[in-house]
């Protein structure tokens, strides 16, 4: 049992990449007692409600569901603008007469923010990816502010500020970095780690349940598997049966090597052709568990599989697919524990020459060791509960 107990809400956006690094968290302060409400669109409500925390339904107008996100990137922050906004009365309607002790919230959700200023309790952001840096305005905001519509978004966004009941009314400020936030990443994956404020952000590294690992979620390495390869574009740019087919030439009949490969739920079994019998096929898998026992991975380089594929230790081929997957590509590359191989270029060839050259590389599996170990020690779920719990007093 906590020190006390609290009503603790999260308010996040129903992405899945933005749901589950926090999940472990929010079911941690369930089991230390508090009593957690989660507010989220009900198509993750059966993840939520598996933590024990109680879901608060807060539809989300975010095009998660067919991942159908604009290119333009004013464009998308407009949608998580008019996410916030019509979130907003959602939250109050239930929260102004429940109020919370402590609101956490994800990166994406706004609409927090303005709540818990409005009430002026405490607020701690949840990152599932990089947090932004000293410099950040002026490096990235400032190539922002400088495309198309970019002011007739900063005048809604000031417009909803002004309205909201938030005691931060400047855009940049509210937008900007949080007065308190745990980024749930290694810090070794962060940009510019070095000019991170660490007063305000904690790198707690990936956070999972307490003893979840091997064979935690149901899978068991094959007992006349020498090595394991494990291939998941993860859960959103998996349409990819060309990919799937290259890598099949590359891996399958690999002597000594059992390949898992994760197809995503928009590619047909069908499309691959003829699946050899060291390759299992799957269109989700319990990535961690098969991790913890893998000897490589062949990634899209999400920050959740980056993070996963860091603190199993095990070497990657990285084959970025959209948005910030192309930076954390070349960061496992600088690290040393990578090859990134660009979708275009991922021939059978490429493929299995990339696997040999990292397996054979001594200095490869130092650095994945060595990264490894400074994962885990950044202290995970009980670190990050416990940093919330301080937040509390």
């Amino acid at each position: 049992m906590s020190r006390r107990r609290a009503h603790i809400a999260m308010v996040g956006i129903p992405a899945v990449s933005h749901v589950l690094p926090s999940l472990a968290i929010i079911r941690e302060l369930v089991a230390r007692g508090h009593r957690v409400t989660y507010a989220n669109d009900p198509m993750v409500a059966d993840l939520i409600t598996a933590t024990g925390a109680e879901p608060v339904d807060c539809a989300s107008v975010l095009p998660v569901a067919d991942n159908n996100w604009p290119d333009d990137p004013i464009a998308a922050m407009d949608l998580f603008l008019d996410n916030a906004i019509q979130a907003l009365p959602r939250l109050r309607a239930v929260y102004d007469r429940d109020p919370a002790d402590l609101y956490l919230y994800d990166i994406g959700a706004y609409a927090a923010r303005a709540l818990a200023e409005a009430q002026g309790r405490p607020l701690v952001q949840l990152s599932p990816t990089f947090v932004a840096w000293d410099g950040y305005g002026e490096e990235i905001g400032a190539q922002l502010r400088q495309l198309p519509g970019a002011d007739a978004h900063r005048a809604k966004f000031a417009r909803w500020l002004a309205d909201c009941g938030a005691s931060t009314t400047d855009v940049d400020a509210f937008s900007g970095r949080p007065s308190r936030a745990l980024a749930l990443i290694t810090r070794a994956m962060q940009p510019h780690a070095d000019r991170v404020d660490t007063d305000t952000v904690t790198f707690v590294g990936p956070c999972f349940d307490a003893g979840a690992g091997a064979g935690a979620e149901g899978w068991t390495r094959p007992a006349d598997a020498e090595n394991v390869l494990l291939i998941s574009l993860g859960s959103a740019y998996t349409r990819q049966p060309e990919f799937y087919r290259q890598c099949l030439a590359a891996y399958g009949d690999l002597p000594g090597w059992h390949v898992v490969l994760q197809i995503g739920k928009y590619t047909d079994l069908g499309e691959l052709g003829d699946v050899p019998p060291n390759v299992e096929v799957h269109s989700w898998v319990p990535q961690r568990a098969i991790l913890e026992q893998a000897d490589a991975f062949v990634t899209h380089a999400g920050m959740g599989g980056c993070g996963e594929g860091l603190l199993a230790g095990v070497p990657m081929i990285a084959v970025p697919q959209a948005a910030e997957q192309f930076m954390n590509a070349d960061r496992l590359v600088e690290l040393g524990v990578a090859r990134r191989i660009d979708t275009p270029e991922a021939t059978a060839e490429t493929l299995r020459a990339a696997l040999h050259d990292l397996v054979t590389d001594p200095e490869v599996a130092r650095r994945s060791a060595a990264l490894r170990a400074g994962a885990r020690a950044e202290g995970g779920t009980p670190r990050a509960a416990d940093l919330i719990e301080d937040a509390l007093a």
